[in-house]
């Protein structure tokens, strides 16, 4: 077992720099393009950044900047050659995805020419295609990576990162685990647990070590949540791709198909059952959107303010059943859900509270937090639900979802995109801020010359605030007077300047940290925001403190920005533990 897991770990030397020199290297600049307007909507005296009440208040002690900028799109390459599944941010500023050696050739071979292992999706014929990329967000080159042991199909393959290591799960070395579309969430001293899958009804417990024996528990929840199946290989379940959201006292929420349970992860646990999640199935294949709200810490820097999870979209429990081919002699694209509900998890009884209606119906979307503390959800589909030919009705308007704004201002519909990014489609937010865009293929290989082809181009989305015209609004963290090696509870500082030269106010800067997730089918698993109290600024040195525990920030590499009365500067990467 330890040498097949130290041949996976292998492949992160095939990334151009070493992993722990690079992982701090220079960020972007920020800079965006197109149109727009802004105007400083208050004024009121400055004062310290202290978050009152439950969380909710304004983060700054006057007005945000706003702009009527909403966004611009740009193609970042026109044909990277391989589809993007499975997608993880690195520290070293690459950005690794992963398609299945099941879907058969993809566009583009493995490099150097000749290099053709064994693929046991293919008949154990040699495989000279590539089926992995390391992609780098700064230059757009790419070049090709061998999937260890060549047989990485989707039900064994998640790529996830895992304190200050990247672990390349495989089911031969997760015996007791069947890895289809699992979820997994990294626990307060860096190990994870990876949670259900198809047919699975437990969950493993996986140190971050390179030797280890994993720890199988039964959990029945994943049994109760699945949909039965209707015949051999007929597949319903509804509770794939589970949603995992580590809570600030170490316990584990979890929602499968409409519901949810919060447990200890040591011992399975159920500390509290959720009431029903009305209005349908959220999980994969109805493929709904869920995040868990930024943790906002104040200045005793004990507990966030407010810990609060959100779900939207998803559809009707029998979508899948009425349009797969598997299921169904005709298919029916039902419309997707345009609900969204949030639930305070912690506490005692805690109920659904009804969120403001999406714009339009969404399943497959991807829900990304922005450094501003606000979140992005884009990608997906009107109608359908995720499966190979299973969805109709592309979902180009990306949205702006500002989450503590009154009912009614909390979407705001961005640019829409001219490319179909809708099943096997992923993004991520990069440390200059913009969205890296990738992927879609609705078919079981790759397929062109159809309405919607397997998709090989790579786009980049500014969001509203990259408006140029506040550029000069847009904090430059300086990297060699800021602390990249947080502790626990202490008190670290950034040194940062605004590109307008003017000093930087205490009660107008929030600090934020992003835990990159792993992002797939939908769902960007181990997705967190962090929001530190700043405590003092002093000639340009921001004075935070690092959260008080893994439980709130587990241990691992975040992206550090720093805004200023919401508009963000390039992040730089930082460690914590």
């Amino acid at each position: 077992m330890a040498s097949l897991c130290k041949t996976f770990i292998l492949f992160l030397l095939l990334l151009p720099q070493n992993f722990a020199i690079s992982v701090f290297a220079a960020t972007g600049d920020g800079g965006g393009g197109g149109g727009g307007g802004a105007a400083d909507m208050g004024d009121g005296a400055p004062g310290p950044n202290q978050l009152v009440g439950d969380g909710r208040s304004s983060d700054y002690a006057k007005a945000e900047i706003e702009t009527n900028f909403v966004g611009e799109w740009v193609l970042d390459n026109p044909d990277v050659g391989v589809g993007a599944m499975q997608l993880q941010l690195m520290p070293n500023d690459q950005v690794v995805w992963y398609d299945a050696t099941s879907v058969g050739p993809s566009a583009r071979k493995l490099e150097p020419q000749g290099n053709c292992p064994i693929n046991p999706d293919a008949n154990n014929q040699p495989d000279c295609y590539a089926h992995a990329l390391a992609y780098d967000w700064k230059t757009t080159k790419s070049r090709t990576i061998v999937v260890p042991s060549a047989g990485l199909r989707l039900s064994e393959c998640c790529l996830k990162m895992i304190s200050t290591q990247i672990l390349l799960k495989k089911k031969m070395f997760l015996p007791t685990l069947d890895g289809t579309y699992s979820s997994n969430q990294i626990l307060e001293d860096g190990s994870a647990i990876v949670v259900g899958g198809r047919g699975a009804f437990s969950y493993e417990i996986v140190p971050p070590q390179l030797e280890f024996e994993p720890k199988r528990i039964e959990l029945p929840f994943l049994q109760q949540t699945r949909a039965p199946a209707k015949g051999p290989n007929q597949y319903i379940e509804n509770n794939l791709y589970p949603f995992l959201f580590l809570l600030p006292d170490g316990n584990v929420f979890l929602f499968a198909n409409d519901r949810a349970i919060t447990f200890a992860p040591t011992t399975g646990e159920i500390v509290q059952q959720h009431p029903v999640c009305p209005g349908g199935s959220r999980n994969y294949p109805p493929s709904g959107s869920s995040a868990i709200l930024p943790l906002k810490l104040g200045p005793d820097n004990s507990q966030p303010l407010n810990v609060e999870i959100v779900i939207c979209g998803g559809n009707s429990p029998n979508a899948f059943e009425v349009v797969d081919g598997k299921n169904a002699t005709e298919k029916e694209y039902v419309p997707a859900l345009k609900d969204c509900h949030r639930i305070h998890p912690m506490n005692k009884g805690a109920t659904w509270e009804e969120e403001q209606d999406m714009p339009s119906p969404r399943i497959m979307a991807d829900l990304l937090h922005l450094p501003t503390g606000d979140l992005l959800m884009i990608n997906g589909a009107k109608k359908g639900t995720s499966g190979w030919e299973d969805a109709t009705d592309p979902n180009f308007t990306p949205l702006l979802y500002t989450p503590f704004k009154p009912m009614g201002y909390r979407f705001k519909e961005l640019k829409p995109a001219t490319i179909a990014r809708m099943y096997h489609s992923t993004s991520a937010l990069l440390p200059d801020t913009k969205i890296l865009v990738a992927g879609s293929n609705p078919h079981q290989f790759y397929t062109f010359n159809v309405e919607f082809p397997t998709e090989l181009r790579v786009e980049k989305f500014s969001p509203h605030y990259l408006d140029p015209t506040i550029d000069g609004q847009r904090p430059i963290i300086d990297e060699q007077g800021t602390d990249k090696v947080l502790k626990y509870g202490k008190p670290f500082k950034i040194a940062a300047t605004l590109q307008s030269e003017a000093p930087l106010v205490l009660g107008e800067i929030k600090v934020t940290m992003l835990y990159p997730p792993f992002t797939t089918h939908g769902f960007s698993q181990n997705q967190r925001l962090i929001v530190p109290a700043v405590m003092d600024i002093s000639d340009n040195v921001i004075t935070a403190l690092a959260p008080p525990s893994g439980k709130i920030a587990p241990p691992g590499y975040y992206i550090l920005f720093v805004n200023n009365l919401g508009v963000p500067g390039g992040g730089i990467w930082v460690h914590i533990d």
